[in-house]
């Protein structure tokens, strides 16, 4: 039966563990990009920064997102942390 996210296990933990994956997979990526050209981002998608400024108050908005195998293998292998735990 599959379990539902809470308890020891939350929606913050899965962001976290995913994020910490794809910034060790895309360092790996890079630092072996010279090497292994095939390596490289597959794709890139994102916003470009937006700002709104109210003369008292600024706020920008941006989104950027370049995923490449190892990036991809990093967010993978935590998930499967995720499940782990």
């Amino acid at each position: 039966m599959a379990r539902a996210l809470g308890g020891t296990r939350s929606a913050w933990l899965l962001l976290l563990l995913l994020m910490a994956g794809g910034v060790a997979g895309s360092a790996v990526g890079a630092a072996l990009s010279p090497f292994f050209p095939a390596v490289k981002n597959f794709f890139t998608i994102g916003l470009k920064p937006t700002g709104l400024s109210l003369h008292f108050f600024s706020i920008s908005f941006g989104f950027h997102l370049a995923v490449g195998p190892f990036t991809a293998l990093g967010m993978f292998l935590g998930y499967i942390a995720f499940r782990k735990l």
